[in-house]
């Protein structure tokens, strides 16, 4: 090479590496909060630096190696602070590693610029065009980054977004550092600044890409959810057909079975055949008293869903005055009530104890709104993730919609809904101007 190109310190590189991974811990679900974060993150700091600044001076045989290290101590601090998976961890750790590669580069190509010009040198320069750089160029990777970080932290990320980010970020280093190995290459530059550029816009451009695989990530998880909130839509809106359709044919049987009682009553019988069908006439009539709700379509929800509770030892009760929703689209009634009835039955299964299987429903006005209120008995600790229950399933991105479609649901009505424990009970309490 014609110039002589002097090395990007490596306490600089270690600095960046580490800024680059306290870019996205913050925006990641923690598993570290307050000083414990702090005091490892410090922790972190000196490791990295005393680790590249120790292998500084190795041979070039130990170079990828050495990087290699790096990234993984990058790596332990992103996945040991955050309360992320280890695939998610490696992916957010390519990412660091290739945005610390890029400041790095951006900061000593300017420093070299200006070094080769008629500007001196002192520590003090040199000092203040580190922190100018560093603190904008990784000031505005947390804003960019921070625009597109879901609001619970994390992404899901599955194994073929991990290898396909791995390969690029793997791609990008490769290229963008092969003038360092040898200049005899197509891809290699001749002199020092060629060499800078090389690496800053090879950088700039892997960054860009990694971003852009970002968009698309966040894009499609959007996507799956907003289609599985419409898939729990149309399902609850089947599952109410089906269930009306059903009632329709008990309904049927049951008013033949009062002509069939009638008929028999009217027959000369002994005295305790009339208190046997005076005692079923009274049990059909509380049937046809407790499904009537004022709205067909909670008529319909309730009937069903109570047949399958008392198929399971569910006790259901429920106080509800249907006549306020009346106005409400028939979807919309078959999402609030059947996903919230669905999650409280779906928990219940699961008590041992059938005594304490019990599930309550209110509706009602209170104070010029509509106030709708699920309750069912829950003896674990509540977990909340943006105000709605963190899910217990393993693949917890495939779960979790049925809330998530009540609250999109109940935008429609500038309604809120809100989730807590109290004592042993689960309390979803929504609230509503009411329909007119």
């Amino acid at each position: 090479m014609t110039d002589v190109l002097p090395d990007i310190p490596r306490l600089y590189t270690a600095i960046a590496e580490w800024i680059a991974c306290i870019v996205y811990v913050s925006l990641i679900k923690k598993k570290l909060h307050g000083w414990k974060l702090i005091g490892f993150a410090v922790l972190v700091l000196f490791a990295q630096a005393i680790f590249l600044i120790a292998t500084k001076d190795l041979p070039i045989e130990f170079w990828i190696p050495s990087m290699i290290v790096a990234i993984a101590l990058m790596f332990l601090f992103i996945y040991l602070s955050c309360d992320i998976t280890l695939i998610e961890a490696g992916y957010f750790s390519v990412r660091a590693f290739v945005a610390a590669e890029l400041v790095a580069s951006f900061e000593w190509q300017i420093h070299y610029f200006l070094w080769q010009g008629e500007l001196e040198n002192t520590f003090m320069a040199s000092t203040f065009l580190f922190i100018i750089v560093y603190v904008f160029s990784f000031g505005f990777i947390w804003i960019f980054e921070r625009r597109l970080m879901p609001k619970e932290g994390k992404l899901n990320i599955r194994y073929r977004e991990f290898f396909s980010t791995l390969a690029i970020g793997v791609a990008v280093f490769s290229i963008s550092n092969l003038s360092f190995v040898t200049s005899r290459t197509p891809f290699s530059g001749q002199y020092a600044q060629d060499i800078l550029n090389i690496r800053t816009f090879v950088d700039l451009g892997g960054f860009a890409i990694l971003y852009a695989y970002h968009i698309q990530i966040n894009d499609l998880r959007v996507r799956h959810e907003l289609q599985a909130v419409q898939s729990i839509l149309r399902k609850q809106y089947e599952q109410y057909q089906q269930s009306k359709e059903s009632i329709a044919i008990i309904n049927y049987k049951y008013h033949d079975l009062k002509n069939q009682i009638i008929a028999l009553k009217a027959l000369e019988n002994q005295e305790e055949r009339s208190e046997h069908l005076a005692k079923m006439e009274n049990e059909i009539k509380f049937y046809e008293a407790q499904n009537k709700t004022g709205n067909h379509v909670l008529d319909t929800l309730f009937a069903s869903k109570n047949l399958y509770c008392i198929k399971n030892n569910i006790t259901l009760t429920y106080v509800v005055d249907g006549t306020l929703l009346n106005n409400m689209d028939i979807m919309d009634i078959c999402t609030i009530f059947g996903n919230a009835l669905d999650n409280a039955i779906e928990y219940e299964r699961q008590i041992e104890d059938e005594e304490k299987r019990l599930i309550h429903v209110a509706l009602f006005k209170q104070k010029g709104f509509l106030m709708i209120r699920f309750e069912n008995y829950f003896e674990d600790e509540l977990h909340l993730i943006e105000g709605l229950p963190q899910t217990t399933k393993k693949e917890s991105h495939l779960h979790g919609f049925g809330l998530k479609s009540i609250r999109y649901t109940l935008q429609k009505y500038d309604g809120v809904v809100n989730i807590e424990k109290k004592g042993s009970w689960f309390e979803m309490r929504i609230l509503m101007p009411l329909l007119d």
